[in-house]
């Protein structure tokens, strides 16, 4: 008899995915209109986000710790096949933009963020915007928002097998915990490879659409380092080394839009695409000077992912609008603090 979904998939390893991304779940699953307001409500949802300390006053409610850059993004044309949206005609686009961790501690320290991320916001001479956020895993945990929520109770429950009930009935966990436990960590934001796993639609000038998703490919070759020798690093190493990279010049990734087939997961993060889809590379992202984030130009965008140019538009996926009103309200509550948020002379870290 072949081992149960549980048997295959390590209750530890579970229990690290559910840390890593559970906070985020209940805020999509409240946000989109899964649960009812009567039983869930954004504010018990971002006061589930807080460590144990509360959050950091006028911070990010996920993601916390990060560092802004600008730098450009040079279109090649070739994404204009596929989208009339002007950031994908030819030309050279301003980005301000973030690195950044998974996880809602500001104390944590970088070794400890198994899941990274790059968000974008990427200007057209029209006044248009394109606003994205990518992560380094390849694939979503679970299929549907009604599973991260059961995800999330799964992880805060005291039941000793909740998790493995969980694992069983939610057998596409599999893939992401294969990649947390198996692929390589790197020492650089530089040496990342960042995976848009939501699907949008593009409308090219003739009005066809198209269905895609979208990947950040590093120019730096990664370079794997274990885990325990990151331990041994300083605690914002990250931020100080893509500093010092940088100062030996500028930072490049490819932008490759992969087109989906019918019969594709379009509605699924969490299912990648056939290798053999289509992939077009639409132009190069250059990141040009790095900032600390309390006096950087992205310490005050909205990543929102339905912020998008003309030529875009969201898909069957439900988790981009779910996002976008978790975002929007973590922006409310940060704002609002804005007073007691640290910033620095020199722009360097608090």
């Amino acid at each position: 008899m072949p081992p149960s979904p549980a048997q295959r998939f390590p209750l530890g390893s579970l229990i690290v995915i559910a840390a890593v991304l559970g906070g985020s779940a209940a805020a999509f699953a409240y946000t989109a209109g899964w649960l009812s307001p009567e039983r869930l409500s954004r504010e018990r949802v971002l006061a589930g986000l807080s460590p144990p300390g509360g959050p950091a006053p006028g911070r990010r409610r996920n993601h916390v710790r990060g560092i802004c850059f600008t730098g450009s993004f040079e279109a090649n044309g070739a994404g204009a096949a596929l989208s009339r949206a002007r950031v994908l005609a030819a030309g050279s686009y301003p980005v301000i933009g973030r690195f950044n961790l998974s996880g809602a501690d500001l104390a944590e320290p970088d070794a400890k963020a198994r899941v990274r991320g790059l968000s974008l916001r990427i200007a057209a001479p029209d006044g248009s915007e394109w606003r994205t956020a990518m992560i380094t895993a390849p694939v979503f945990p679970v299929a549907t928002p009604e599973a991260f929520y059961a995800l999330l109770q799964a992880s805060a429950s005291r039941e000793p097998g909740a998790m493995a009930g969980f694992a069983a009935a939610h057998p596409e966990i599999a893939a992401f915990g294969a990649w947390a436990r198996s692929a390589p960590w790197t020492g650089s934001y530089a040496e990342e490879r960042y995976n848009g796993l939501n699907a949008f639609i593009f409308t090219d000038a003739s009005g066809g659409e198209h269905v895609v998703r979208w990947s950040m490919r590093p120019e730096a070759q990664p370079v794997p380092v274990p885990p325990e020798q990151l331990a041994g690093r300083a605690p914002d190493f990250l931020d100080e080394e893509v500093k010092a990279r940088l100062a030996a010049g500028p930072l490049r990734w490819t932008m490759e839009v992969m087109v989906a087939e019918p019969g594709d997961p379009v509605a699924d993060p969490s299912k990648a695409w056939p290798e053999g889809r289509r992939r077009i590379d639409v132009g190069t992202l250059t990141v040009q000077a790095i900032q600390a984030e309390p006096d950087g130009p992205c310490r005050d965008i909205n990543y929102d992912p339905t912020v998008l140019p003309e030529g875009m538009r969201v898909s069957a996926d439900p988790f981009p609008a779910a996002r976008s009103s978790a975002y929007a309200l973590s922006y409310e509550r940060r704002a609002a603090e804005a007073a007691q948020y640290p910033r620095t002379a020199a722009g360097g870290r608090p």
